[in-house]
């Protein structure tokens, strides 16, 4: 089952007129997702568990129980001295009782290799209004008289038209984040169909390795859930996967902070000013 904030994210793009074909694509779900999702009662919680429970879905893994065997047999060789190939890990399993599908087996093998599923990149082209990114970041500030000073800031710019809204706050935490969302939407004056983050602990606590989070930040959650914004997470320093909006923080340190001489580091400007400024 896809989980309820991305069920959110479908129902979001679809009441916004998008095409299915361009909903599954957007949310990387297939079209038959898309017509389903949509068919459903607009969710209103995040509560993956309590879905699941009220839906009956889900039931025991018939791969779990040959956890232990596939430990045992990925630390054999073959007659050359080379690992066990997948399949003939699986004809061996079978040969032991398992009768479920080579899928599900395919990938605890994959998990229990430690081979990583390649992410596909995410580029956040759109309409007027569709995207926004959202960050948190911080500069070291130097005064005058020697003292320093680190300053934390929350920034938000819609991807098409670049507008930005930049605020100093005190602490990085998930309620000023989400004071800062509903503040920033408001002064851009109206909200977009998808905001996007990074995965800081104020948004995602957990995610699988192929990036799909497990475990949202309720608070942030239920705040977005409410305003009715689809939320997109990419990996932390990646930027290709934002498109024409990547290096949000560093735009800011390099566009709202005055220099002075050469920066230290590309991420940590040397900032001089005045207290009373």
């Amino acid at each position: 089952m896809h989980d309820m904030v991305k069920r959110h994210e479908v129902q979001v793009l679809r009441k916004a007129g998008h095409k299915v074909k361009d909903v599954a694509a957007r949310a990387r779900v297939s079209a038959s997702t898309v017509k389903r999702v949509v068919k459903e009662a607009p969710v209103e919680s995040f509560d993956d568990a309590a879905e699941r429970k009220r839906r009956r879905i889900g039931r025991p893994s018939k791969v779990e129980a040959f956890r232990a065997a596939v430990k045992e047999l990925l630390d054999e060789t073959d007659s050359e001295g080379r690992p066990l190939l997948t399949k003939e890990i699986v004809r061996r399993l079978k040969k032991r009782g398992y009768k479920g599908g080579k899928s599900a087996m395919y990938g605890l093998i994959a998990c229990l290799r430690g081979i990583e599923v390649p992410r596909p990149l995410v580029r956040f082209d759109g309409l007027p209004g569709e995207f926004s990114q959202h960050d948190f970041g911080h500069v070291d500030v130097k005064f005058q008289d020697g003292t320093k000073k680190r300053i934390h800031f929350f920034a938000t710019r819609l991807k098409y038209s670049r507008f930005a809204v930049v605020s100093i706050v005190d602490d990085e935490q998930a309620e000023t984040l989400v004071r800062c969302v509903v503040e920033h939407f408001d002064r851009i004056g109206g909200v977009p169909l998808v905001a996007v983050f990074d995965r800081p602990k104020t948004v995602a606590i957990a995610w699988d390795k192929d990036g799909t989070v497990t475990q949202w930040n309720m608070t942030f959650a239920s705040v977005m859930l409410d305003i009715g914004v689809g939320i997109e997470v990419c990996w932390p320093a990646r930027g290709n996967q934002k498109g024409a909006v990547e290096n949000l923080v560093g735009w800011v340190k390099g566009s709202f902070f005055a220099h002075s001489g050469q920066r230290d580091q590309p991420d940590r400007p040397n900032v001089i000013a005045r207290k009373d400024s």
